[in-house]
């Protein structure tokens, strides 16, 4: 029986991915469990630390066809932990007692590390591909409406005309960011554990460095310099960076959401027949996607400073903390594949009102306009009097309703030294876009570059 949204039959692929969490179920895990004891006894065969025979043995019999899962349920929570179960039941399998070099020279941690960073490893391939799905989304709409006017909001007011292509382009650059830390953290975080008791691999007499240097080969994982049983800065790194991936994501479904309330109308989620509608209005067109990226990246976000908690650990082997990791990895993973997958959908279907963007910019009756207005006359006026004027003249515009080019046209000071057409061209949001064309070019360059 379920009980959390990530592996509910109902919500589960709504809050998370069925990719994701394959990667951190019982028997993926318990899978690298296996991986990992199967190539320690083949590494310490061929180097002569083991018999090969029992290398032989040991390998033959690390399958997970072969694990009993009531009975490692039962050990573990007599144990506390699974790793001691997963090799009695190896041992139990393999003839002639061989199997008692399983495991040999590794500590339980050991093991439960480096299945942790296969699994990282893992998941972390899902979030890569997702993060270029998006970024080649976020691509698409900065060509498209790279001079589409959209007005800017500061303080959720209207600002300045922007274009949605570099509202777009905007957010690409941050994701291309993360794709680039991504590798950066990849060389970091994707190193295994194999040091034994308190991290010397004092249990081996020989061959101790060449059997660490040879695992972590079989594994396609780095060689730590050093244990890092209880400093737990990559682990950390993980949740951190799935963090700001997470904020990213948010910053996306906050600025939908905002844009598909009925009183702005520019862009929407995808439509499908009956999504968003409310059980008693007919006419919502409800922002469903988004709420579900708001609500995980939340979430998310609380794992992220929970691993950064794990990072207080006692002595060489810790007591308690290490834990969390086992409660936040999973779930930080799974909520974070929910909310990439969710983000995905409103931006490869991402349905944008150009013709509402525009209108949304003439309802203060050229107000927005008031920058370009002051900046055109502050040539003549002074630029601080110009925009104590401005001021003025835009207070008289609300005051009486009326379009503040007639305002403009009328004023005595300002018709001495600009003409209608003059006033018009500045309070045309079209002439006042600034760099936004230039900036969405070179951020699409840029992104091409790390394709």
């Amino acid at each position: 029986m379920a009980a959390t949204i990530i592996d509910s039959r109902i919500f589960g692929d709504i809050f998370s991915d069925s990719r994701m969490r394959q990667v951190w179920s019982d028997e993926n895990r318990t899978a690298k469990y296996l991986d990992i004891e199967r190539a320690l006894a083949k590494v310490q065969g061929q180097l002569g630390i083991i018999p090969q025979e029992a290398a032989d043995e040991i390998v033959q019999h690390c399958e997970l066809s072969m694990i009993d899962w009531d009975q490692l349920k039962a050990k573990t929570e007599q144990i506390g932990y699974p790793i001691i179960a997963v090799v009695n039941q190896i041992n139990a399998n393999c003839r002639d007692r061989l199997g008692e070099y399983c495991h040999w020279g590794a500590t339980t941690q050991d093991i439960t590390d480096t299945a942790a960073v296969l699994q990282m490893r893992e998941g972390l391939a899902l979030v890569e591909q997702d993060l270029k799905d998006i970024s080649d989304a976020l691509a698409v709409l900065a060509q498209k409406y790279r001079d589409t006017p959209v007005i800017g909001r500061s303080n959720l007011q209207q600002a300045t005309p922007i274009t949605f292509g570099y509202k777009m382009a905007s957010i690409l650059a941050g994701m291309d960011r993360h794709r680039e830390r991504l590798q950066q953290l990849k060389p970091r975080v994707l190193m295994g554990e194999f040091g034994g008791a308190s991290g010397t691999l004092s249990s081996l007499e020989n061959g101790a460095m060449e059997t660490q240097a040879a695992l972590m080969e079989e594994l396609g994982l780095a060689q730590p310099l050093i244990s890092w049983h209880t400093v737990r800065d990559t682990i950390a790194e993980v949740g951190a960076f799935l963090g700001l991936v997470g904020g990213s994501l948010g910053k996306i479904a906050m600025d939908v959401k905002l844009m598909m309330q009925t009183e702005v109308g520019e862009v929407f989620e995808p439509y499908a027949p009956g999504r968003g509608s409310s059980s008693t209005m007919p006419q919502k067109r409800n922002p469903i996607s988004c709420l579900y990226i708001h609500a995980n990246i939340s979430v998310a976000r609380q794992h992220a400073a929970a691993l950064m908690d794990a990072m207080v650990a006692d002595h060489e082997r810790s007591t308690g903390p290490w834990e969390i990791e086992w409660v936040s990895l999973p779930e930080i993973f799974c909520l974070m594949s929910g909310a990439l997958k969710q983000t995905k959908f409103v931006l490869q279907g991402l349905e944008v009102d150009a013709t509402r963007m525009r209108a949304n910019m003439d309802i203060t009756n050229g107000l927005v306009m008031s920058e370009a207005v002051m900046m055109g006359l502050g040539p003549y006026l002074g630029r601080e009097y110009a925009h104590d004027l401005v001021y003025d003249l835009c207070r008289q515009a609300l005051a009486e309703n009326r379009p503040l080019i007639d305002i403009l046209v009328a004023h005595p000071e300002i018709k001495q030294h600009l003409t209608r057409p003059q006033l018009e061209s500045l309070c045309d949001p079209v002439n006042h876009l600034g760099q936004a064309g230039v900036m969405v070019d070179r951020v699409l360059a840029a992104h091409a570059a790390l394709v």
